[in-house]
């Protein structure tokens, strides 16, 4: 797991990272206008943005296991999809949000959402 720090205007795509930064099936912990984020790259090349909060017990994804395109709670097992933040699987109940993801090149661009 990395952790980087970046700070934008609200609403504004910031840059996140680089595609040679992170791998396919790697996922990085941000944060990004001071929301914990998780930033995953499929190994199919797609790029997903969630909050990095299970909404079952408030502890954090990106301690957890990819499964698919899943992230698995470490706490209580507990899963989400990358491409949506939907709760799949109990005990969560409600979804995590979900960031908009688009490349600018080599670079990896989220904006981050409010709701």
């Amino acid at each position: 797991m990395v952790f980087a720090l970046f700070k934008t205007a609200m609403h504004d795509f910031v840059k996140a990272f680089t595609r040679q930064e992170l791998k396919p099936g790697e996922m990085v912990s941000l944060a990004i206008d001071d929301r914990m984020v998780i930033l995953f790259r499929s190994l199919n090349d797609e790029f997903y943005c969630i909050d990095d909060v299970c909404t079952h017990d408030g502890g954090t994804l990106s301690d957890g296991e990819i499964v698919g395109n899943e992230v698995v709670c470490p706490r209580h097992g507990a899963r989400f999809a990358l491409d949506s933040g939907r709760a799949m699987c109990m005990p969560a109940t409600q979804d995590t949000l979900a960031h908009e993801v688009k490349l600018d090149g080599d670079d990896i661009l989220v904006r981050i959402h409010e709701e």
